[in-house]
């Protein structure tokens, strides 16, 4: 199964499990008339409709590129990720809204019980469904999968709370602890969908994501080639789950057109295999100099002015630096 079709696959069951327990925790709302309870359900619209909107996104984002993407459709999955966020933060909103009003104006709260099996099986599920779509988000690089199951693993951890919560109301009856869950919980939930739209917006702009040009760096000094005098300049832009990425590769000034590209392709090859065909390498070769030559590690090069001295300490500064900050 190709990974865009998977994709959408798992995004559809969590869609559609998301309605079963959007469905319960209103009949527990009905039942027990509890403003924390109120809090779930809410969370539950935002979980159906933000997985409805990843889902389509998830799709259009599988089109291939064309003349008027030629990158591709990836960042609907940012944007998608962004509705989202915004979504959680309105039910966030909300939430606290109608438990700070309750605090003034308590409502009775009867059929707890229920209420609260409930909300345990529903945390569970959106426990279950949340790890599932990080796991498979993670894997195939997906924002909107992996925000997505953040989400609703946040909602499982407040879930938490209010289930203990709503056993002490059980044992109490004390009817401001209701309004209480509202307002922690409607924070909670306020506070993650801020973080979400925030790593979003990042990326939106191209932002540098440092935890791969990392891994492009670890590639690098795990396949080092000799002929490989400097890597410089490196931009990685992601699309979605796809990657393009454009670095400099300095090599001997005497190869001939087939060499360079040769080990460009080497270099290539080595960036993309660990993101099979969800990356793009651009390179650009440079010719050495003689400043270069005590870093070259061609022991053998019959054009050598000074000598070997080490090998180039290339670090992740290094590796982004441009020809403008290099002074070249």
């Amino acid at each position: 199964m190709k990974e865009d079709t998977f994709k959408q696959k798992v995004q559809g069951w969590i869609v559609s499990f998301s309605l079963l327990i959007l469905i319960g925790k209103f009949i527990a709302f009905y039942l027990t008339n509890s403003v924390g309870i109120l809090t779930d359900a809410m969370e539950s619209i935002v979980n159906v409709v933000a997985g409805l909107i990843s889902f389509f996104s998830l799709r259009y984002a599988a089109k291939p590129k064309d003349k008027e993407h030629p990158f591709g459709h990836g960042k609907i999955e940012l944007i998608s990720a962004s509705i989202e966020a915004l979504l959680i933060i309105m039910a966030g909103g909300l939430i606290v809204f109608e438990g700070f009003k309750r605090l003034f104006e308590p409502a009775v709260i009867g059929q707890l019980d229920i209420g609260i099996a409930v909300i345990i099986v529903a945390g569970i599920m959106n426990y279950v469904m949340g790890w599932y779509s990080i796991r498979v988000g993670k894997k195939y690089d997906s924002i909107a999968l992996v925000a997505g199951g953040k989400h609703l693993q946040s909602d499982t951890y407040s879930t938490v709370g209010l289930v203990t919560g709503l056993i002490l109301l059980y044992f109490t009856g004390l009817g401001w602890i209701d309004s209480t869950l509202a307002l922690i919980f409607g924070s909670v939930i306020l506070i993650t969908g801020i973080l979400i739209l925030r790593k979003t917006v990042a990326n939106l702009m191209d932002k540098a994501d440092d935890v791969i040009l990392h891994k492009m760096l670890q590639a690098i000094l795990n396949n080092r080639k000799p002929e490989w005098v400097d890597i410089h300049n490196m931009k990685i832009i992601k699309y979605g789950s796809y990657l393009f990425v454009d670095c400099d590769l300095t090599l001997p000034w005497f190869y001939n057109t087939i060499e360079g590209h040769h080990a460009c392709e080497e270099l290539r090859s080595i960036l993309s295999a660990e993101y099979s065909d969800r990356v793009l390498v651009t390179t650009h070769s440079d010719p050495c100099w003689e400043k270069h030559c005590n870093h070259c590690q061609m022991i053998d090069c019959i054009y050598r002015k000074t000598p070997f001295v080490a090998a180039l300490n290339l670090t992740l500064e290094e590796l982004t630096a441009s020809d403008e900050e290099r002074k070249e």
